[in-house]
């Protein structure tokens, strides 16, 4: 990511806040800068030009200017207010930097969840479930720095810089010329440093998210882990890759304090150039003491905003990896998949799919009519749940058409249980639950004594996989009943069931269809395919 990305300020409107109110305070706070040391110096040369003068220093130029000694209360009054001013518009681009980050975040969490909702769950099921979630939730939270920090030094950059440059070079050209000659010396180094900052960062996130990837499959296979006594082996592992990314971290710190150490010694040799031209010219007194003292005390504020914003940057780049991320999840490309024609029954004719140029299902020709329960029976990797996605919407096929019901209630593979209470998962993507309507739909799948109150943890643990699985069915039910979906369909139900739970899933599949809807049911089970008016199988040769 760019120091400024135009995409942050495309995707998060708050970050545009930041640099108009920012850009404005800015402004306040460079004017601040430069009425305090102007004052300030005046004051000093009040104070102290009496006592060369009477030293015989004050010779040649040095007294040149100088205000007399009643104009000092009114010398320190305007310089105390220009540091209160100063202070009061540094607060406030703080302020203004640590709201905005937090709607910034928001904003860009929103866009991103957004794009995922708008593509097809193929598109989110072909990555890893840690990548997202550890890009919206740990990586947006490092924003925090690059808000907080980089970016109010950034505006300072942008808006102080060329005001206090100007302001040097017309109080003294030679000192301006010096400044302009020694200035691009800090961002070449910065940019020296910064592409070796971002190979490290990097390195870093990538690690993270590997980290991340690793928690997430231990915890998620514990149980079979204990049964095995590997659960050591795993702990190793883990061990392992936390110490590999602790290492990473170090080197980025490591390139950090690099970065500064550079841009300290930089910035100090430039005012030091400057200082030594301007101290020769006050002992030969060939300039005025107080315009000599006043860029003496400019000189330090045109460099402090440029070694800040470097030595920011290096605290802000996890954050900026993070974005850069989110970024590509907004903007990935989204295939344009047309919803399936509208029909009372279901219908595939001649259907293929291809993924990669590869046929992956079919081609397939059938139907399911209202009142009819059909079983869709084949091998593993003939491509079933592949004509249940077309069937859904979520992948397009290359040849052939598909019409369906415009409501459709869906089970599929995974239970896709989520934390919260069994009522809401039952009855999940309604306004509100119906209590009597969920009851009915556990008792039809036999979870008559489960507790609908009863509160899953992430991924609906707390049940086995078997009740997990009719709960999924269950809540099928519940979107049929509630929306009068035209079609039921259902993705291997009873992979995880025993006999009598496959019975009742049956009689429920059964129960539907008299009631006038078309059931399509993806199985491998012999007691489904039985239960079903007609079997079609796909993947296998005629």
């Amino acid at each position: 990511m760019k120091p400024l990305d135009p995409r942050l300020l495309r995707y998060a409107r708050a970050a545009r806040t930041v640099l108009g109110i920012g850009g404005l305070l800015g402004v306040v706070r460079t004017a601040a800068v430069i009425a305090w040391c102007w004052l300030l110096a005046n004051a000093i040369a009040t104070l102290v030009l009496p006592v060369l003068g009477g030293a015989g220093g004050a010779s040649g130029r040095v007294a040149e200017g100088a205000l007399g000694p009643e104009s000092l209360p009114l010398l320190l009054a305007g310089a105390a207010v220009a540091l209160v001013a100063r202070s009061l518009a540094t607060w406030g681009m703080e302020v203004v930097a640590a709201r905005g980050a937090v709607r910034a975040k928001s904003q860009l969490r929103a866009a991103a969840l957004d794009a995922i909702d708008r593509r097809s769950p193929e598109w989110l099921g072909s990555r890893a479930d840690v990548g997202p979630a550890t890009a919206l939730g740990r990586g947006l939270d490092a924003l925090d720095g690059y808000f907080s920090a980089y970016l109010p030094q950034l505006i300072l950059t942008a808006c102080a810089t060329p005001f206090l440059v100007l302001a040097v070079l017309l109080a003294d050209p030679l000192s301006g010329v010096t400044v302009l000659i020694v200035f691009p010396v800090i961002p070449l180094f910065m940019i020296l440093i910064g592409l070796a900052t971002r190979a490290v960062q990097e390195r870093q996130w990538q690690q993270l998210e590997h980290l991340s990837r690793s928690f997430l499959d231990v915890v998620e296979g514990l149980s079979t882990l204990k049964i095995f006594r590997r659960e050591q082996r795993q702990f190793e592992r883990i061990a392992r890759e936390t110490g590999e990314y602790r290492t990473r971290t170090m080197q980025v710190l490591r390139v950090t304090f690099l970065s500064g150490f550079v841009l300290d010694l930089a910035g100090t040799f430039s005012i030091a150039l400057v200082a030594v031209t301007v101290g020769t010219r006050l002992v030969t007194g060939e300039f005025p003491l107080a315009l000599g003292l006043f860029v003496l005390l400019l000189l330090p504020e045109v460099f402090i905003p440029i070694r800040q914003v470097g030595a920011a940057f290096h605290s802000s780049t996890e954050g900026l990896a993070a974005a850069q991320a989110v970024f590509d999840i907004i903007e990935a490309p989204a295939e344009a998949v047309p919803m399936p024609g509208a029909a009372q029954g279901i219908r595939f004719d001649s259907v293929s799919v291809r993924r990669d140029e590869r046929e992956v299902a079919g081609p397939v020709s059938f139907s399911v009519d209202p009142g009819e329960m059909v079983a869709l029976a084949g091998p593993s990797g003939a491509g079933k749940s592949t004509l249940v996605s077309a069937l859904l919407g979520f992948v397009s096929p290359a040849v052939g058409t598909i019409t369906r019901p415009n409501t459709v209630a869906w089970s599929g593979q995974r239970p896709g249980l989520l934390q919260g209470t069994v009522a809401e998962n039952v009855a999940l993507g309604a306004q509100k639950a119906d209590p009597p309507l969920v009851t009915r739909a556990l008792e039809t799948v036999g979870l008559g004594d489960i507790d609908p109150s009863q509160v899953l943890g992430a991924k609906g643990a707390g049940l086995s996989w078997g009740q997990a699985q009719r709960v999924a069915i269950a809540r099928a039910l519940y979107r049929a009943w509630t929306t009068d979906a035209g079609a039921i369909v259902l993705d291997e139900p009873s992979s995880a069931l025993d006999a009598a739970s496959e019975t009742l899933v049956c009689a429920a599949l059964q129960a539907e269809a008299r009631a006038g809807r078309a059931v399509l049911v993806v199985s491998h089970r012999p007691a489904l395919i039985e239960a079903a008016d007609r079997v079609v199988r796909v993947g296998v040769p005629a």
